[in-house]
């Protein structure tokens, strides 16, 4: 059975670093970086690959800086 995926896309210029996408993602995909934008926030980055595609951190995210691309990854036989 194939697998649902995702990739996540973060506009660190919108981002506020209020960590609400971290917490709502199950997978852990999230993080805050350590680098700062140009508003002076700390913005959420990708931190691994294992994201399905829930969206979950984009329906949360009140400044809608999160964009989620989902897709089907093909299983290797």
């Amino acid at each position: 059975m194939a697998k649902a995926v995702g990739d996540v896309v973060v506009d660190v210029e919108k981002c506020k670093g209020c960590e609400l996408c971290i917490e709502a993602c199950p997978e852990d995909t999230l993080a805050l970086s350590n680098k700062i934008n140009q508003k002076g926030y700390k913005y959420a980055i990708t931190i691994n690959d294992n994201c399905t595609g829930c969206v979950n951190c984009a329906i949360i995210c009140p400044d809608a800086c999160i964009t989620v691309y989902r897709k089907i990854a093909k299983k290797s036989a």
